[in-house]
């Protein structure tokens, strides 16, 4: 049995989460988006709604939830990240959130989990970008 690097293994888990999100019928607009001091791993549209997505790949939980990588310091390189891609776009008015597609497993017999909404930005918003939903 060969070993995948952790960034292969990174890679292949964003490839599951990609197919996973477009079986439920959303498009993906960019991946691993980057700009000075944050990413995003998927950028996509569900209906009128941008949504954020941030992929952890785990081979196992032995050393913890994928879900426990996002960190308050995370969540603020992602919130950098969405807020230089909206503004890059034009895309203050648009709703928007974070969701976390969490992997885990190996190629090919990953397990994929969703969770909606896993930053408030609420704290965040500047008053001349209050349109932003559900922030």
């Amino acid at each position: 049995m060969t070993s995948i690097s952790s960034q292969e293994m990174g890679r292949l888990g964003e490839e599951a989460a990609a197919r996973y999100l477009q079986g439920l019928g959303w498009r993906i607009r960019e991946r691993n988006f980057r700009v000075p001091g944050g990413e995003i791993d998927l950028i996509c549209q569900e209906a009128d709604t941008i949504v954020f997505v941030e992929v952890k790949t785990r081979a196992s939980t032995r050393r913890g939830t994928p879900g426990e990588a996002v960190t308050p310091a995370k969540a603020a390189r992602l919130l950098r990240a969405a807020s230089a891609y909206l503004s890059q776009i034009g895309g203050w008015g648009l709703p928007c959130r974070f969701d976390l597609v969490a992997v885990v497993g190996s190629p090919p017999h990953f397990s994929l989990s969703h969770d909606r909404h896993i930053v408030d930005a609420s704290y965040a918003v500047d008053r001349l970008h209050s349109p932003w939903q559900p922030w």
